[in-house]
């Protein structure tokens, strides 16, 4: 019993011991600062997805690492608690899955199903195309987390033996890519359904993709929270027993 309680509770007492260091706070207080400023800059383009947050903090955030010299490891270990917010960020999913709970039963297996197909097939050729080339075995596993959220891909991709931080650019760059295309492939494809615009956007695209749902329509939102969560939570499950 004392081990478990000591596995639990030494990240978070190690977390905020990095988060109350003169590092930490200068360190966390530039990541927020960043972030508050990139959220703006997102708002102010109406969302476009080049101009999502995540990009511009990293950005931003890179910029500074590159003019104070100050060593990547350095940085992770000043905002180890960012870091262990993961962990809670990735639990929250359940609010957005509850508010959605009477969608689930009443077409339960149908969104489970295109849930499913959207979420695998994705991934499964990005990951083809990295083993038909020789990619190395860590940058592999990191392409199979690109299709959810990225609290939930960098811990996935931790747990297959991919490299979280690589997990979380791919997750970025198939949001961005994804809702930047997904209108011409709706108007190629004739797709006109906001239910099948959404669900499509949550379970490829994320939160970006969510995002960009939303722009469409508050069902097409909707949809697309609940293929978020769908496919983040299956994915999460059953990626590590099968590639264990």
């Amino acid at each position: 019993m004392a081990n478990a309680f000591e596995s639990i509770f030494t990240p978070v007492y190690e977390a905020l011991g990095a988060a109350f260091s003169l590092a930490g706070l200068l360190w966390i207080s530039v990541t927020l600062a960043a972030y508050v400023f990139a959220v703006i800059v997102a708002r102010m383009s109406r969302d476009n997805p080049i101009l999502h947050p995540l990009v511009i903090t990293a950005g931003l955030v890179a910029i500074v690492l590159a003019l104070t010299s100050t060593p990547l490891a350095e940085y992770l270990l000043s905002t180890r608690s960012i870091h262990w917010l993961l962990g809670p960020a990735t639990v929250a999913l359940a609010l957005p899955m509850y508010a959605q709970w009477q969608r689930i039963r009443q077409n339960g297996w149908r969104l489970t199903v295109a849930v499913m197909i959207g979420g695998v097939v994705s991934p499964v050729i990005a990951w083809s195309l990295l083993y038909s080339f020789d990619a190395p075995l860590a940058i592999q596993m990191s392409m199979l987390t690109k299709s959810i959220t990225t609290p939930l891909a960098m811990e996935t991709s931790e747990i297959i033996g991919g490299v979280p931080a690589m997990a979380a650019v791919f997750v970025i760059t198939s949001g961005i890519v994804g809702a930047i295309t997904a209108p011409w492939a709706y108007r190629i494809l004739a797709v006109n359904c906001p239910q099948a615009q959404g669900i499509a956007l949550g379970a490829v695209c994320h939160a970006i993709g969510t995002a960009k749902a939303l722009q469409i329509s508050e069902e097409a939102g909707a949809l697309a929270t609940l293929g978020l969560c769908l496919n983040g939570i299956m994915t999460a499950l059953v990626l590590p027993v099968l590639i264990s």
